[in-house]
């Protein structure tokens, strides 16, 4: 039954682009279509608008969950149903009158020969590593001449190739022949879209997980790979406009409104491509055990999403117990090992006081309030801390929630832009009880000034040499235990400059004493962003903090100001080391032999204490700039949760990760205690 369909009505608005005549010629046209999911079905329900009037439709899968941010049969209705019938369904009430053959068993080595039989185009929509059957469907379109079109959803772009028969073949572009499953992921991911536009906004790349066949998707690509599949249908079947076959691909990008036209003679073999390829290998294959399995319990669900708590330099001080799906320990490392810039293992607590606010706004969102108790018999600068997850169903969801991942350090200048009214009291009250803001919004020159006499400390003592030497991730955009150099906000000249210096202590020593090799560095890492920003403001506890629990309760506290300013879309940088140096003065310590340095250290203290009070000096428990800018584009990530799992027997040293820790106060920045965490 047709409620009064008619062809011709029904598609009647595409002529104008299309004559009468070609219309028709659409309309006694075949497609294939091999895989129904995030792009396969997108694209048989777009050709099927466009008047087409016979497919050959195949996908052996059923709708599930996981289907549902990108998948156009997928819905609560579809749950549990054939791809194959629900996407015949919904072609079928677009057109009634297709010819529409279905193989729900997908397309295999029995059934490739009636899948492909007169068909004009094939389509590819099948699974990203369907990497066996593709070859088999593009090598028999090659033999029977019909033109293949594929269509990648990447990022929030898509990309084109198309192979004819008479061009280059699918196996001479992409050279998956005899390679091992994992290469031909990367190869074909590399293949698809050489001019990488999707890469500059990936921030989470191990999300990108080839080993388990896993990767991020977005429902705007598989739309944009619809249209653009569609068009290139369009002109092979009418033999109308420029088809540009494979070796040549196009990749538009929505996120970066770009568009790039790659041309890529040889294939796989251009050298060009292998210089991509080699790349590849080292972001995605060099790190297999990154990722692990997916979090399946409610513990290991939150404990994921905590992780991504800040920590100096990101040096993760913690690894996770796990006692059963609701509970778990959590270790903290001891601050000794921190050097010179984790004072009696602050930096430590304050980390895992981030980390245990992270865990009570992930629990809220999975149904659960967290319980967290210190137990008072562990060591006050490696406190082991219990865990446990309670039911409660109708607790308020946090704002906060979204941001966990999102927040993030920017190091380079921001907007002067002040901060409105309703900024700061957000992030006054984001403090919470116990807490207060000192804005420092007209003492910018001041604090530039002070940031950059502090710089010279670090640059110049012996003692913190080998931490900024461990810290710093060179030639990278991310990094899951340090600090990539992409992101600590030096030019390319300068960056390549402290690499060098870093190579040993005789030359950062040379080039610090008689070169003045500290002043560049200390401009583009200190002044510059210390002048360039809304305001600095300090947290500042009631009274001052002494114990642990005090450390743990502030770096809450600190984690709340600093998830507000995210979802007010506010970028902050940490600036904790004149708070550490101010208290070495303090009490009295002696944190170098470089006499020079402890009277720079004294001035530093006194310039401290008069930006904001004697009194309030001793409690200030956070110090950092804020203001409006963009998102920095490299960051230091986490390492994964299989990496953070406390080993009874081993404990620290059996973790397979460096014990030492990075640079609390280098010049590539350092965590909530040291200055400037990732």
């Amino acid at each position: 039954m047709n409620h009064g369909f008619a062809y011709w009505t029904a598609f009647a608005r595409n002529i104008g682009w299309v004559t009468v005549a070609e219309q028709a010629v659409l309309r006694r046209r075949r497609v294939a279509i091999g895989g129904l999911g995030g792009v396969g079905g997108s694209h048989l329900l777009t050709l099927a608008r466009l008047g087409i009037g016979a497919f050959h439709i195949a996908d052996f899968d059923v709708f599930d969950l996981a289907n549902f941010n990108r998948q156009v049969g997928a819905s609560l209705a579809s749950l549990g149903r054939p791809k194959v019938e629900v996407l015949a369904e919904m072609a079928g009430a677009i057109n009634p009158e297709l010819s529409l053959v279905k193989f729900p068993d997908g397309v295999t080595a029995d059934n490739l020969g009636r899948f492909l039989d007169g068909v004009d185009v094939y389509v590819d929509g099948l699974d990203f590593f369907a990497h066996t059957a593709r070859r088999a469907v593009f090598a028999a379109c090659r033999e029977r001449g019909i033109p293949a079109v594929t269509v990648a959803p990447l990022g929030m772009g898509a990309a084109l190739l198309v192979f004819l028969p008479e061009g280059m073949s699918f196996d001479e572009y992409f050279g998956l022949a005899g390679c091992p499953e994992e290469e031909q992921s990367l190869r074909f991911l590399v293949g698809l879209a050489p001019g990488r536009l999707h890469q500059r906004y990936l921030v989470e790349p191990g999300r990108i997980d080839l080993r388990h066949r896993r990767g991020p998707s977005t429902a705007m690509a598989c739309e944009l790979c619809a249209g653009i599949a569609a068009s290139e249908v369009l002109k092979l079947l009418l033999r109308r406009g420029k088809v540009w076959p494979a070796p040549h691909g196009f990749q538009f990008d929505a996120f970066g409104n770009r568009l790039a036209h790659t041309w890529r003679p040889g294939g796989h073999r251009n050298p060009w491509q292998r210089r991509a390829l080699a790349e590849a290998r080292r972001q995605f294959l060099g790190l297999k055990e990154r990722a692990g399995s997916a979090p399946e319990t409610p513990m290991a669900q939150v404990l994921d999403l905590a992780r991504w708590a800040p920590s100096g330099d990101n040096a993760q001080p913690w690894r996770f117990q796990l006692l059963d799906e609701r509970r778990c320990v959590v270790h903290g490392r001891p601050g000794v090992q921190d050097g010179v810039y984790d004072l009696d293992g602050r930096s430590g607590l304050l980390a895992l006081g981030a980390l245990l606010e992270n865990i009570t706004i992930a629990a809220r969102e999975f149904g659960f309030r967290a319980e967290c108790r210190r137990r008072p018999d562990s060591p006050e600068t490696a406190p082991r801390l219990d865990v446990e997850l309670l039911p409660d169903p109708g607790a308020p969801l946090s704002p906060l929630f979204p941001c966990l991942t999102l927040r993030t350090t920017q190091r380079r200048p921001l907007s002067r832009t002040p901060l409105s009214p309703e900024h700061k009291r957000r992030l006054e009250e984001a403090a919470g009880p116990g807490y207060g803001i000192v804005w420092l919004e007209r003492e910018r020159l001041r604090v530039a000034n002070l940031l950059f006499r502090n710089a010279k400390i670090r640059f110049t003592i012996p003692e913190a040499f080998p931490v900024h030497r461990a810290v710093i991730q060179w030639h990278s955009r991310f990094s899951e235990d340090r600090i990539p150099d992409q992101a600590i906000g030096l030019d390319p000249l300068t960056t390549a400059l402290m690499r060098w210096t870093l190579g040993s202590w005789g030359r950062a020593r040379f080039v610090g004493t008689y070169l003045g090799g500290t002043v560049l560095p200390r401009l583009q890492l200190d002044w510059l962003p210390g002048l360039f920003c809304a305001a600095h403001f300090a947290l500042l506890a009631e009274a001052m903090p002494r114990t642990a629990d005090d450390y743990l309760g502030a770096g809450r506290a600190l984690q709340r100001v600093w998830l507000t300013a995210t979802l007010l879309g506010l970028q902050v940088q940490p600036e904790m080391t004149p708070l550490i140096f101010a208290r070495y003065v303090r009490e009295g310590r002696r944190f170098t032999e470089l006499e020079s340095a402890l009277r720079t250290a004294e001035r530093v203290a006194a310039e401290w204490a008069a930006l904001i009070g004697p009194e309030q000096a001793p409690r200030a428990v956070f110090f950092a700039r804020i203001g409006h800018g963009p998102r920095p584009v490299a960051r230091s990530l986490r390492l994964p949760l299989v990496k953070l799992r406390w080993e009874e027997s081993s404990g620290w040293g059996g973790s397979g990760l460096p014990v030492s820790p990075g640079p609390g106060g280098s010049a590539a920045g350092s965590g909530p205690a040291r200055g400037r965490p990732g």
